[in-house]
Formats: C-alpha cells, sequence, structure tokens
C-alpha cells in the first residue's frame, strides 16, 4: 500500500498550483506555464471553454424567451445577484445563485461572484488605468492604513508587459496622476463629450476629461493574432462572452496560451478548502480539494502555491489554513488577515441635458465612455475627506420610433426616428479608507455544501464616503454648469458595498510582517512559497479599476517565483 500511496501523491504534485482562473490566477498560469512550470490550475467552477461556452454570444434579442429581461422568478430566487447591472436572461449562466453559495452579511455586503473558468474576466467593465505614485504614495502621505512596499517604477514595466499582450485602447494624456501605457487606438469621442472636455480643460488646470483606456483590441497585433483574438467588434455584449476575443478576458487569452505550453492542468469543479503547511519542511506543501460534483476531497501537491481565488474568497482559504503553526491562519502572525478590506464607491451620479449640438447625433455602439481622473486630495490633503474619487461621463441623445402604420409608411416610420435632446451623465468611483473595522472572518458554526465555514462580512461606508460623495456630486454639477447643462440632478442610490465588484485587501502588502501578511513580491512574510496576487494583496483601493494592476502584479510575482525556486529560496 505504501508504494500505491506514494504513486498516488506523485500523480498529484505538480511545480506549482494556481488557485482560481480569473484575470490574476489567469496571468499567473500563463506565466508559470511559459516559464517551464508543470502547473495545476483549479478552479472552483465549471469549465468554460472560449467560444464554444457562449450560448447566448450570438443571440437575437427577439431570440431570448423573455426578450433578454429576467422574470420574477429569478429575481426572488436572486435578490443579492439579480442588483448587478450585467446580470440579465443573456447572462445568467456566468453568475452564481445566492442559495447555491452562502455566506453571513454582519452588514449588508452584496457579493457579485462569477464562478467558472475565466471566473468574472468573462462579464467585467474592461476599464484598465495604471496605478500612478500618487497611490501607491497615499498611504505613507496621510498616515492612514500602512505603506505600500513598492512604487510606481516597480510595477511600471510589468504594466507594460501585460498592456502589450491584452491589448488596452486609449489615449496618451501625459498625466502624472494616470500614467499612460502601451495603447492601441483610442475609442472615439461623440461631439457633447469633446465639448464637455474643452469646457473643462478652459475652466480647470487640475482637471481632464479623457477618453476611457479599455481592454478592447481596436488594432490587432501580431500578439493578438496569435492568440485567436480578432478586433472588437464594438457589439456591446461583451458579457455574454466575445468569440472574437474582442476584449481581454482569462478564457481567449491567458489560459489558452498556458494550455498550449502543454505544462498545464486545468481541474475545474474543484473548490480549495485550504492550504497544507508541513511544519517540519517549514513551507506549504500543497492544497486541499473539495469536488464539486464527488464532494470527495483529494490533496494536491506543490513547490509553489499562486492564491488567486479572488479577494474575499483567497481570505477564507487563507483563514482556513490553520495549524500548530498558524493556528488563525496561513501567514497570519500579525493578527490583521481578513482585516482592513476595503472596497470603490460607486453610490452617486450626476445627470443633466444640453441643447445644443441639435444638428449632430451618433451612429453605432462603443464600449467605453470618457474618464475623469481623480484631482482631490493630489498633491497635497486640500478636504476634509481622505484619498479622492475618479469619475466616469458620457452623453447620448434620445430618440422615439413611431411604430405606426403598415408598408411604405411604417418602413418610413422606422427609418426615420424623432431626435430629442441630448442628455449627459457621470458616476462616482471613489475610494474607501482600508479600516480594521472592516473585515471577514469565518463562521464558527455555518458551513458551506463544501463543508467549509462560510464567509463572515463585516463592512461597511463610514463618514469619509458621505463627506466624497456629497463632494463628488457639488463638483460634478458644478462642472456640468459650467459646460452649459441644464436641468441637473444628483442621486445617491444607496447601495450597500460589494456591488460596485471591487472588493480589496485582507492579507495587504507591507514592509513590516508585524502590520501585513504579503512583502513586495506579493509573497506571504511567513511562508515564502506561497503567493496572493489578487485582489486580498491591496494595501489600498486607489480610484482606479484595479484589474490591469492584479495583471501586473502576478506576472511580477511568477516571475520573482520561478526565479526563487532556481535559487534554491522556496
Amino acid at each position: 500500500m505504501s508504494y500505491l500511496n506514494i504513486d498516488a501523491q506523485a500523480l498529484n504534485t505538480y511545480d506549482a498550483i494556481v488557485v482560481g482562473s480569473g484575470i490574476s490566477g489567469g496571468w499567473a498560469a500563463k506565466e508559470l506555464t511559459g516559464k517551464g512550470l508543470r502547473t495545476l490550475v483549479l478552479e472552483r467552477g465549471r469549465d468554460v471553454r472560449h467560444i464554444t461556452d457562449y450560448p447566448t454570444t450570438n443571440m437575437q434579442p427577439w431570440e431570448f424567451e423573455h426578450r433578454g429581461q429576467l422574470t420574477s422568478a429569478v429575481r426572488d430566487a436572486n435578490p443579492i445577484i439579480s442588483k448587478c447591472y450585467a446580470f440579465y436572461e443573456g447572462t445568467e449562466q456566468f453568475f452564481v445563485k445566492d442559495a447555491e453559495h452562502p455566506y453571513v452579511q454582519e452588514k449588508p455586503f452584496d457579493w457579485i461572484r462569477g464562478y467558472q473558468v475565466g471566473g468574472k474576466s468573462l462579464m467585467w467593465a474592461r476599464q484598465t488605468q495604471r496605478w500612478s505614485d500618487f497611490d501607491f504614495q497615499g498611504p505613507a502621505r496621510d498616515g492612514f492604513a500602512v505603506d505600500w512596499p513598492i512604487r510606481y517604477a516597480d510595477l511600471a514595466p510589468w504594466y507594460s508587459y501585460v498592456e502589450k499582450f491584452a491589448g488596452i485602447s486609449g489615449n496618451k494624456d501625459g498625466l502624472a496622476t494616470l500614467p499612460d501605457g502601451e495603447f492601441l487606438p483610442p475609442h472615439e469621442w461623440n461631439c457633447v463629450e469633446s465639448h464637455f472636455q474643452k469646457q473643462i480643460s478652459s475652466r480647470y488646470k487640475d482637471r481632464h476629461v479623457i477618453m476611457g483606456r479599455a481592454a478592447h483590441i481596436t488594432q490587432p497585433k501580431q500578439v493578438h493574432y496569435d492568440q485567436g483574438r480578432a478586433q472588437c467588434q464594438h457589439r456591446t455584449i461583451c458579457e455574454r462572452g466575445c468569440p472574437f476575443g474582442g476584449y481581454f478576458s482569462s478564457n481567449s487569452s491567458t489560459i489558452p496560451w498556458a494550455a498550449k505550453t502543454g505544462k498545464m492542468t486545468l481541474r475545474p469543479n474543484s473548490v480549495v478548502h485550504s492550504i497544507i503547511y508541513d511544519e517540519k519542511k517549514g513551507r506549504a506543501t500543497g492544497v486541499r480539494v473539495v469536488d464539486t460534483n464527488t464532494k470527495q476531497m483529494t490533496e494536491y501537491y506543490a513547490r509553489v502555491i499562486f492564491l488567486n481565488a479572488a479577494a474575499l474568497n483567497s481570505n477564507l482559504v487563507l483563514l482556513n489554513s490553520t495549524s500548530n503553526r498558524f493556528p488563525n491562519g496561513l501567514g497570519n502572525d500579525s493578527g490583521v488577515l481578513g482585516k482592513y478590506v476595503a472596497f470603490h464607491n460607486y453610490r452617486a451620479g450626476v445627470s443633466g441635458e444640453y441643447d445644443g449640438n441639435l444638428d449632430s447625433t451618433t451612429d453605432g455602439r462603443r464600449p467605453n465612455s470618457p474618464y475623469i481622473p481623480r484631482f482631490r486630495n493630489v498633491e497635497k490633503q486640500e478636504m476634509s475627506f481622505l484619498r479622492g474619487y475618479a469619475a466616469g461621463f458620457s452623453a447620448g441623445r434620445s430618440s422615439q420610433t413611431n411604430r405606426d402604420g403598415l408598408g411604405a409608411d411604417l418602413k418610413n416610420n422606422l427609418l426615420n426616428p424623432t431626435l430629442g435632446g441630448w442628455h449627459v451623465g457621470s458616476h462616482m468611483m471613489g475610494e474607501t479608507i482600508p479600516k480594521e473595522s472592516n473585515y471577514v472572518a469565518l463562521d464558527s458554526s455555518l458551513k458551506d455544501p463544501f463543508g467549509i465555514p462560510q464567509l463572515k462580512i463585516n463592512i461597511a461606508y463610514d463618514d469619509n464616503d458621505e463627506k466624497m460623495i456629497k463632494d463628488y456630486q457639488e463638483q460634478l454639477s458644478e462642472m456640468f454648469t459650467a459646460a452649459g447643462f441644464t436641468n441637473i440632478k444628483v442621486r445617491d442610490d444607496k447601495r450597500n458595498p460589494g456591488l460596485d465588484i471591487h472588493e480589496m485587501g485582507g492579507a495587504r502588502m507591507g514592509k513590516d510582517p508585524k502590520t501585513s501578511i504579503l512583502n513586495k513580491w506579493n509573497q506571504v512574510h511567513a511562508c515564502k512559497n506561497v503567493f496572493v496576487t489578487d485582489g486580498a494583496c491591496m494595501t489600498s483601493t486607489s480610484t482606479q479599476n484595479p484589474s490591469l494592476t492584479y495583471m501586473a502584479m502576478s506576472a511580477r510575482s511568477a516571475d520573482y517565483a520561478v526565479k526563487a525556486i532556481k535559487r534554491g529560496e522556496v
């Protein structure tokens, strides 16, 4: 029997294990396999193959039983996930169902998840901005939260590396708050958006309106053709999965690229229970996995482990990885694991109307929109709240189509809609502050369907968020007024934290093991062969979308890990 056990262990042993196949896990898999490591990629959800598993991608509105709308039965059964803007009849298959994946809300928190190969990279909004030194220096400057152990210069070459492969469109705007990247041609403006940009640039030295930087291939390079991807068709139904690979996803890009090396083993339907820590060896040796179909637990082993289960689930795995050495969770000597979780605040918006440019309209679709980078508390602390906010902006013109008549009259009516005025709108993208009181932990009694403790989430807004919302509404209203917009209205939808889908932290990076879990290489301070490169690693949240930073960190850490293996350090 001993020989059989040895054989079984050998069959389950790899050079590296990657937990999760979303945006960061896909990059870890690509880099580790590309550097020659036999890599096991574990995904808790089902397999989703590029093109073949996008069942609604070519469906027309009339082909959906409910014309794309959710039924009341689906909404009633999924009160949390149905709040997500991207959840509808064409995308139901890519979102978790509320009852199947329970968690404990000590305070209201809408946890939006997509459990399948590719994770949420199939349904994301594809905005990809670099962080600047203003973002990495934020905690050191205002003294709130710990200092980042890295600066922009550490990530800059890795931003370039991932941008070239993923395909990022945008302008080189020359802004210190938003470093330029390796861009494909930007998307086009419409005339009212251009009008707003000119009005703001003429009135404010520190405020800018730029075209959004997005993970869409606007002009393919050879590296994109090599991935089997093609130019974005501007269909704007990206969240159903794109058969052209026009936007970046793990499914169309990094996972098939890793598979081509012959070094990757992909195991879907595999929920990671915990990381195995060998106290004699003083290192992690593998992971325990529950098969979602059989509910059987199996152990897999590797020399290095990348944890990319998405921010809160990576916290859960670390907290559930207990041993005599780490009774409170793997690497949790500091006691901060699960704490200092933060998120983005999208609660507020401003809308208005414009009665100019009525001789113009728009044509076609665009999977992107203009963006207003952060302008508050940049060079110094100037406001009564910490950090700042960015904003989205867009303009469009309404139209009404007369569907009366028959024959030629009906055709004429359909071809000549009545145009209304221009409407403009903005949404806030605020940075929340990591606080010890915003935490996740394991419930002591409730288990999920796989026998794993449920995650308790205790996260809420604070006065800093309220002050920021008020300032955003005032400043965007002022900017709209300056641009000649009328009927300006502000809103605050009072949404729960979580619905913005940018949760971060809990296993933060830092220079000091006494106050952080990860070092500057995303490596667990106290367990050097475990790396965390998804949102759990974030020390602060900035105002920019975080996905591009996860990609750059994953590529950088994988490069470091492989070199560390060769040096015999892990």
